[in-house]
C-alpha cells in the first residue's frame, strides 16, 4: 500500500486494534503463567500463542509480568460507572452488582478459575504482585472522581478520596480472600461465581456505613 506521502507499508493500527492486541497478549500470558509458572514463560512463548513476535510483545509491555495488566485493569471504569450511578439511600452492594453483573465483568478474558489462579500467583510472584497492586493504585483516583461526582463535590475533596480508599481496599481484600480460599479449584464455575460475589458483598457491607 502506498500512502499519500509516497511511503509503502501497512497502514497504522487503530487504537481499538492496539487495545485488542494488548488483551490477546494478556490472555495468552495468563494461560501460560497458570499452566507453567512465570519463570518458565518467555516472551517468545507469549507471542507465539497470539501469533506475533516477541518484539511485538515487548512493544506493548515492558515485562512479561506487565502483560497481565489489561485483565487486572479491565473493570476499573465499569465499577466507576456503577459508583457514579449509585443513588443516595440505596445499598452500596446494589450499585456494585449492577456494575459488574450481566454482560459487565470485572475481568474480561479467562474464566474465573483461571483468574483466581492468577491472583494466587501474586502471592508468590513479586512481579505479578507489583502489577496487581499497581492496578488498584490506579483504580483509586477513578473511584474517588466517581464518588465526588455522585456527591457534587470537587474532584480534589478529601472525603471521596478516603471513601474511595475504603471501597478499593474492600474490593481487593475480597478478591484475594476468595482466591486464597478457592485454591483447590474444586467448585464448579457457577458456585465459584456465587461465592465470589457473596465475598464481595460481605466486604462492602463492612465499609458501607463509611460510604453512605
Amino acid at each position: 500500500m502506498t500512502t499519500a506521502g509516497g511511503r509503502t507499508g501497512r497502514p497504522p493500527l487503530t487504537e481499538e486494534r492496539k487495545a485488542e492486541i494488548r488483551l490477546e497478549i494478556a490472555r495468552a500470558a495468563v494461560d501460560l503463567f497458570v499452566a507453567q509458572g512465570v519463570t518458565a514463560t518467555t516472551g517468545e512463548q507469549i507471542g507465539q500463542a497470539v501469533g506475533v513476535s516477541a518484539r511485538t510483545v515487548w512493544r506493548y509491555f515492558p515485562s512479561k509480568e506487565a502483560c497481565v495488566r489489561p485483565l487486572f485493569a479491565a473493570g476499573i471504569e465499569v465499577v466507576a460507572d456503577g459508583l457514579r450511578a449509585w443513588r443516595p439511600g440505596r445499598p452500596l452492594t446494589e450499585a456494585f452488582e449492577s456494575a459488574v453483573g450481566g454482560d459487565n465483568r470485572l475481568v474480561r478474558g479467562p474464566d474465573r478459575a483461571t483468574v483466581g489462579a492468577l491472583v494466587r500467583l501474586t502471592r508468590t510472584e513479586p512481579g505479578l504482585r507489583a502489577e496487581w497492586l499497581q492496578t488498584y493504585d490506579e483504580a483509586e483516583p477513578a473511584f474517588a472522581r466517581a464518588l465526588a461526582a455522585r456527591a457534587g463535590l470537587p474532584a480534589d475533596d478529601l472525603r471521596p478520596a478516603i471513601q474511595a480508599a475504603m471501597f478499593n481496599a474492600a474490593l481487593r481484600a475480597a478478591v484475594e480472600h476468595h482466591a486464597w480460599r478457592a485454591a483447590d479449584g474444586t467448585a464448579d464455575p457457577a458456585t465459584a461465581e456465587a461465592e465470589l460475589m457473596e465475598t464481595m458483598r460481605s466486604a462492602l457491607a463492612v465499609v458501607a456505613d463509611g460510604l453512605s
